[in-house]
């Protein structure tokens, strides 16, 4: 999607490239662009999960921001935990399995967070949502009938919420439910309203 005229004099750009977050973005109806920001995500040692988020989606929006002229860029990123564990993208359906699996009756706490920055200005403010996730004890059928029909094998713990992953809990604690997908619109939508931009 490209930019265009809008109430703001400012240009909008998602530094993203996660289709989930560009789908999110495109929901508030406002023009952007999409720049990859190629930052290294290593966590520093002894950072904990919503210090590592909130510094890699500032870092994320700052990086583009330096590269780009009279724009609003967003920068996000995520981490979902079950206890201490990091839960990455499985990446096949066998390891999707495995991973529902081992998270049948748990919680799973998601920090998501989102930066935006004023490339001229270099005014900058951030947000993080934490969500928990209650799964429901699922039998191995379950998890193999639904790995088969969502397919979720690039999504942090193996499910997809904006799908059928919705089924597998027994209660999701938010107060963002687009959070849990990747970026926080109700607290995005209110920053761009600040700056100029028409969300309906």
């Amino acid at each position: 999607m490209t930019a265009g005229k809008g109430a703001s004099k400012l240009r909008l750009v998602l530094a993203s490239t996660s289709a989930y977050r560009k789908q999110l973005l495109e929901r508030l109806g406002i023009p952007f662009t999409v720049a990859a920001p190629n930052v290294d995500e290593s966590p520093l040692p002894g950072e904990s999960a919503s210090d590592l988020v909130g510094r890699l989606a500032r870092t994320k929006a700052e990086v583009v921001a330096r590269r780009s002229t009279n724009s609003l860029v967003i920068g996000s990123d995520q981490l979902a935990m079950c206890g201490r564990d990091v839960l990455g993208k499985p990446g096949s359906g066998d390891r999707a399995i495995a991973q529902l699996k081992s998270l049948s009756g748990h919680r799973v706490v998601f920090n998501t967070a989102v930066h935006v920055v004023v490339s001229d200005s270099g005014t900058n403010e951030g947000h993080l949502d934490v969500t928990t996730v209650h799964f429901r004890r699922l039998s191995e059928d379950e998890i193999r009938r639904y790995v088969t029909r969502d397919k979720p094998y690039d999504s942090a713990g193996g499910f997809k919420v904006e799908a059928l992953g919705i089924s597998l809990f027994d209660k999701v604690d938010t107060h963002d439910p687009t959070a849990l997908v990747g970026l926080p619109l109700i607290w995005l939508a209110n920053v761009l309203r600040k700056h100029g931009f028409t969300v309906p």
